[in-house]
């Protein structure tokens, strides 16, 4: 039976209602009395149990646990054992009851009938089972491998698991034969661990100590909303109040910005002026730790504008390197001379529109804390076209605070046991092997794209390039595509091109939990299990000086025919391939992975995927020696507790072991420089031509300190006058929770947002001079598109921008979604649609902030 368009959400609604009815009713926050009288927090009135699992609505990956009664999920909550997340969970994970129950969810392994792909038009799905979806997908993939084309296969992978989606993101491609794993990573916050690896040797996300820190210094985030350890952030904050002076740099006044002590509201592009500005301070007065980076050998702080005899070298604003001895950093004295000594407070007041006495006021205040103070880097000034060297401005403060690895301030990952795949070399065969030797196709390692993901050009992602290399097939055309958890044609800047580009694809398969956009241009569309509710595997993650590995575990009964696709769908692929003459991935499975318990290997694609989180989490309740965290008896104890904790982080275990080129916090980073020359190498030619083509100003030694870069602007600032200012929703779930109503009923929990409405927010000045008010119905137009919205007069944002939050102006993904989803109108704008396609491009990021663009509003 063919489904239209129309159609397909109705039938799914009346199956979704259907379902429901068996069930007892959702209450999700009702208290119950207890026979004492006593409130109780178990939800409703009928018997039930907490059982734990894992929230994958963000980069926390936050344990929960989940209140089943009668086989239904009524409520969630931290789970109680939790030392990251202190058993809180933010409201994310609170919305996967609605995400889990939504009635528009894909139910059933459908096809395409409809061979016209294009953004609106019917793709006239007709249900299949899975075998006949399988069947379908390995002849396809058969056919690339026969014809010795097994590179003209791409999988793109969106929200994955820490642990199994090294089977299908890894794994899988490798014995194929393709060098195409293109991953979400650079539309998301690679940016921002550019300063932490070319100065300290990580490519990580950070993790605070809240608990001891005396100043906390917020930039270009807001972690009561986004941007990682959610629940631990909102339960320490009034600590910080309390304890800490917290300040918040950021062009939109965001919710920490409303609690914090200090709002530096700096000019989009500007941070590294402003970092840089702050270094200043703390050298010329003398607050830089001592223990950490050193002093000069006589003790006579020689960072002044004095020209004293004796304190500077030949060329008279320059300090004698001779004179200052660095303990456990590298290069502080050559980062002064060529990008500091003129970066007064008063220069920085020009560029950033912030106060030179604030920005003196927080630098000083800051240098009298250390080292208990944190400077918590997102992505906001980072993910810009030139964001690399305020990526390592910013983060450089840490080290001059001597606040890297030390108590109160920024942390890496305490050690954690995990289990590993086993090895797949003997099952990748020539085929694969030749295939593997092509380029990859978003074209990372080329001259314009060093994309530098720890220290190796070539070795990140430039994930909205993608649909460039496709339409252009360069340096190849793509002729099967698979994708799971992902939705680039809302998520991808731009997103006109993602559409064009799937179109001209011939066979694409999307794994998804709804009738996503890009699930729109699908030639199999395979529905995929709520990963909190529904499958089983292992997470592991950090927050609040702990490490943990948790359990997600199907807490409930599948609602309908969905499956993981990590696990349970590449072992049925690979079951298919079998049977049509490919056997390597199927032998590798079947034969390498071994229950750690009996010894038995996997016959089901169910017994695959429990196996798997056995194997991955077997260090934890099965160690062979005691290990310092939790203590777990054996994998039913783990499946019950549902997590292990590990112990406390160990501070200073780095100092003198960074993993740098000199193994030191380099604020004059070798790291980049062998990097920088490896890739210029790569394409003969030197490293300034590498930053001209990149688009970065620096050259010669600058080029290997945080310094000074303006910001880039690309259109005419005259037709499109306000700069724009993207931020994340604190109800985003990576953009998967716009069909649910809470989304919408929920909506003012986001600083100056509006119920069931999607508003751009301008400064009132800016309002009276164009003669717009609160209320009135606009057109936003870039140079990429134009979205329409509401209009709020809001003294939150800087006057010359304005901001909207991320998350709305879907035209499809579902009945609430969408405004009319079968004739793919939006409710709300997509902020995607205005973001030009740029990038920050020694990462590979994508570019959504920093003022390189703006917009131009007018009734509509």
């Amino acid at each position: 039976m063919k489904i239209k368009r129309r159609d397909f959400l109705k039938i799914s609604g009346i199956t979704g209602a259907a379902l429901t009815m068996r069930l007892p009713a959702l209450n999700a926050f009702a208290a119950t009395e207890n026979p004492g009288g006593e409130k109780s927090n178990n939800p409703g009135s009928q018997n039930g149990q907490w059982i734990p699992s894992t929230c994958q609505s963000c980069t926390s990956w936050c344990p929960i646990e989940i209140y089943v009664q009668e086989g239904r999920a009524v409520k969630v909550r931290g789970n109680q054992l939790c030392k990251a997340n202190n058993g809180y969970c933010c409201p994310k994970g609170h919305m996967g009851l609605q995400l889990v129950y939504d009635p528009d969810r894909l139910k059933v392994p459908v096809k395409r009938t409809n061979l016209e792909k294009g953004k609106g038009i019917d793709p006239g799905f007709m249900p299949i089972s899975w075998d006949e979806a399988m069947d379908t997908i390995a002849d396809k993939l058969m056919e690339l491998r026969n014809n010795g084309e097994s590179h003209k296969m791409m999988l793109m992978r969106g929200r994955y698991s820490t642990t199994t989606n090294a089977i299908a993101y890894g794994q899988f491609p490798a014995i194929f034969g393709s060098p195409n794993n293109i991953s979400h990573s650079a539309i998301c916050a690679e940016g921002e661990k550019f300063g932490p690896y070319f100065t300290e040797g990580f490519w990580g996300y950070r993790d605070y100590d809240l608990v001891h820190t005396k100043y906390l210094l917020i930039w270009g985030c807001d972690p009561l909303s986004s941007n990682r350890q959610l629940p631990n952030m909102i339960h320490r904050f009034g600590h910080l109040l309390n304890n800490a002076t917290v300040a918040t740099v950021d062009p939109r006044f965001s919710t920490s910005a409303a609690k914090s002590h200090h709002w530096l509201p700096v000019k989009p592009g500007e941070d590294g002026a402003l970092a840089l500005a702050m270094a200043h301070v703390i050298l010329k007065k003398g607050l830089w730790n001592k223990e950490f980076v050193g002093d000069f050998k006589d003790g006579v702080n020689r960072f002044s504008d004095s020209d004293s005899r004796g304190w500077f070298s030949s060329q008279r604003d320059e300090v004698d390197e001779d004179l200052f001895e660095e303990i456990h950093t590298h290069g502080l004295v050559r980062w002064w001379n060529l990008a500091l000594k003129d970066k007064t407070p008063q220069w920085a007041e020009e560029k950033t529109g912030i106060d030179k006495e604030l920005i003196e006021k927080v630098a000083t205040d800051m240098g009298q804390q250390a080292p208990r103070v944190a400077v918590w880097l997102g992505p906001g000034p980072v993910m810009s076209p030139r964001g690399a060297y305020a990526s390592s401005a910013i983060h450089a403060l840490n080290g001059l605070l001597g606040s890297v690895d030390n108590k109160g301030g920024t942390l890496r990952q305490p050690s954690v046991p995990l289990g590993s795949l086993p090895g797949s070399e003997a099952y990748i065969d020539d085929i694969a092997k030749n295939g593997r030797k092509n380029p990859k196709i978003d074209q990372r390692g080329t001259k314009k794209f060093p994309a530098m993901a720890r220290g190796r050009a070539g070795s990140g992602v430039v994930t909205n390039n993608v649909p460039n290399a496709v339409l252009a097939e360069d340096p190849y055309e793509i002729k099967v595509a698979i994708g799971y958890w992902n939705n680039f044609a809302f998520s991808g800047h731009d997103t006109k091109r993602w559409e064009k580009a799937f179109t001209k694809i011939p066979f694409y398969v999307c794994c998804t939990t709804q009738p996503s956009e890009l699930a729109q241009f699908a030639d199999i569309l395979l529905p995929a299990t709520e990963a909190s509710f529904e499958q089983i595997n292992i997470i592991n993650s950090k927050a609040n000086t702990y490490a943990h590995v948790s359990i997600q575990q199907e807490v409930i009964d599948r609602l309908w025919d969905t499956k993981p696709f990590e696990t349970e769908i590449m072992w049925l692929l690979a079951e298919k391939l079998k049977e049509k003459g490919f056997s390597n991935m199927f032998d590798y499975f079947s034969q390498e992975f071994k229950d750690p318990e009996t010894g038995k290997t996997p016959t089901t694609a169910r017994e695959f995927a429990e196996i798997n989180a056995k194997m991955f989490s077997q260090p934890v309740w099965a160690p062979e020696k005691p290990l310092p965290g939790d203590k777990i008896d054996g994998w039913e104890d783990f499946k019950k507790k549902g997590i292990y904790n590990s112990e406390p982080y160990s501070f200073k275990k780095l100092w003198g072991n960074f993993g740098t080129v000199t193994k030191k916090f380099e604020f004059y980073s070798e790291t980049l420089k062998k990097a920088l020359a490896d890739h210029a190498g790569n394409h003969n030619t030197d490293i300034d031509d590498i930053l001209a083509t990149t688009g970065y100003t620096g050259r010669g030694e600058l080029a290997f300190v945080p310094h000074y870069e303006p910001p880039l602007r690309v259109d005419d600032e005259l037709q499109y006058p306000f700069v724009f200012i993207d931020y994340k929703s604190r109800l985003n779930g990576e953009g998967r929770s716009q069909n649910a109503p809470w989304y919408y009923e929920f909506k003012k929990v986001d600083l100056g947002d509006e119920r069931w409405d999607d508003v751009i927010k301008i400064n009132p000045e800016d309002g009276q001079k164009i003669g717009i008010k609160t209320g009135d119905t606009v057109r936003v137009t870039s140079i990429a598109g134009s979205i329409i919205v509401t209009a709020k007069l809001w003294e939150g944002v800087r006057p010359g921008t304005v901001t909207k939050a991320f998350g709305q102006g879907h035209w499809a993904y579902g009945r609430v979604a969408a405004k009319d989803y079968k004739n793919a109108i939006p409710r709300g704008g997509n902020n995607n649609d205005l973001i030009p396609d740029v990038y920050e491009p020694l990462t590979g990021s994508s570019a959504r902030n920093g003022g390189f663009f703006g917009v131009r509003i007018e009734k509509a």
